[in-house]
């Protein structure tokens, strides 16, 4: 069955039809679609990843969206599998408490809430916390677990439901899910009903500027529809009865931007780190289309450095495998048709993903035991934005003559 696909013709920030294209990347299957065993003959559907900015607002985002259903219903990413990020999640979590002092028992909404690692530090904390997740395998494990957690998408009618039977929110928290929605206004609105008088809306994503100045083409995937910079955002929450009161920049993910929304007539005033990174967007000229269509050169650079590199290893015999099977990852081995003709599988630490191959190229997804079972020569970090802890905690391989690759910010051999 083809799997169902639709095209917007208005910015999702402000509405506006002026809309310019400014990237085109190889089309690809959505990016988490692994498969089993017994879908290996079935081919998978590839989709657009072309990115659009519109020139009222500036806001940079993909039009072609993929029925969210097949993207997350069935999700295979789990924050607790990786100490960096639950380690991010408890200074997030101690910071907005040291930073707004929610009183004790108060509500802390998660929207893509995942598995509750992020909750588990307000708990904790003693703050009462919900969960919102589409994927129901995963909210029905962190219910289990000790974090209530409900398993659909959060709008205006579930952010009702939430505030009739638990009360307003002191914090509602969306990371790395706030670029996933294509209706990111009916989001905003549900959270302004939710949200206490005093209460604040925080989110991390994917910023604009980090994917440009060093090259991140590789987190653009089906699942972001948006690529956030600041000077449409506070546009858009201005008119959503809304303010954006805070923006700072967070190094995960490659490069992230965390900013703090709050209601429009609440106690808290627009900080200077507000204006001061849409300077910083405005310098770099991310507000016009001609810098983000430039943005191909670079991209094609970075894939030439790889690619020479990986089939000169590949014709001196070398073996090479991936270490991480990210969704990024489909992006940059489809648009740099690195195939499993260069890969000769992946071993990852999610278990979830051992056992499975990879979207479109269907490359095996092993444990990371295998590297020592298999030895190969070489391992290109896929998952480039934990390579320091992954070359720490498999410093055997390199003593043992292994290499590392690091496709990204800029092609490294370690």
């Amino acid at each position: 069955m083809t799997q169902p696909l639709r095209r917007r013709t208005t910015c999702r920030l402000c509405g506006d039809g002026d809309l310019e294209k400014v990237l085109a990347l190889t089309p690809t299957p959505p990016a988490n679609a692994f498969v089993s065993d017994d879908q290996l003959s079935e081919e998978q559907p590839v989709f657009p990843l072309d990115l659009f900015m519109c020139r009222a607002c500036a806001h940079v985002q993909m039009l072609d969206v993929v029925d969210p259903a097949v993207l997350f219903e069935n999700y295979v990413y789990v924050s607790g599998t990786s100490p960096v990020f639950v380690r991010h999640f408890e200074d997030y979590a101690t910071t907005l408490i040291d930073r707004f002092d929610p009183p004790a028992g108060s509500l802390v909404v998660d929207i893509g809430s995942n598995d509750g690692t992020l909750l588990r530090f307000f708990q904790n904390a003693g703050l009462s916390g919900l969960g919102i997740d589409p994927a129901k395998g995963i909210a029905r494990k962190a219910t289990a677990d000790g974090i209530e957690t409900w398993g659909t998408f959060f709008d205006g009618e579930v952010a009702r439901q939430i505030a009739a039977q638990k009360g307003t929110a002191s914090i509602v928290t969306a990371n790395n899910v706030f670029a996933h929605a294509d209706d990111l206004g009916g989001i905003v609105d549900g959270v302004r009903h939710l949200l206490a008088p005093d209460g604040v809306f925080v989110f991390e994503v994917s910023y604009l500027v980090d994917v440009y100045e060093n090259t991140l083409f590789d987190t653009i995937y089906h699942e972001h529809l948006a690529y956030h910079s600041v000077k449409p955002l506070a546009r858009f929450f201005e008119a959503r009865g809304m303010r954006l009161i805070e923006a700072s920049r967070v190094d995960t993910h490659g490069g992230s931007l965390r900013a703090i929304a709050a209601l429009a007539d609440g106690p808290y005033e627009i900080t200077a780190s507000v204006g001061e990174l849409i300077a910083l967007e405005q310098g770099l000229g991310l507000d016009q289309p001609e810098a983000l269509r430039a943005y191909s050169s670079r991209v094609n650079a970075v894939k030439n450095d790889l690619t020479t590199l990986l089939r000169k290893l590949k014709d001196q015999g070398k073996s090479i495998a991936g270490f991480g099977a990210p969704a990024k990852a489909t992006t940059l081995m489809y648009h740099f048709n690195i195939g499993p003709d260069i890969i000769d599988f992946i071993v990852d630490d999610s278990p979830l993903k051992q056992g499975l191959y990879s979207p479109g190229l269907h490359i095996p997804v092993v444990p990371s035991s295998e590297i020592y079972e298999r030895d190969p020569g070489y391992l290109v970090i896929l998952a480039w934005n934990f390579a320091q802890p992954i070359m720490a905690k498999h410093a055997e391989f390199t003593k043992n003559g292994g290499k590392f690759i690091v496709p990204l910010p800029k092609v490294t051999v370690c």
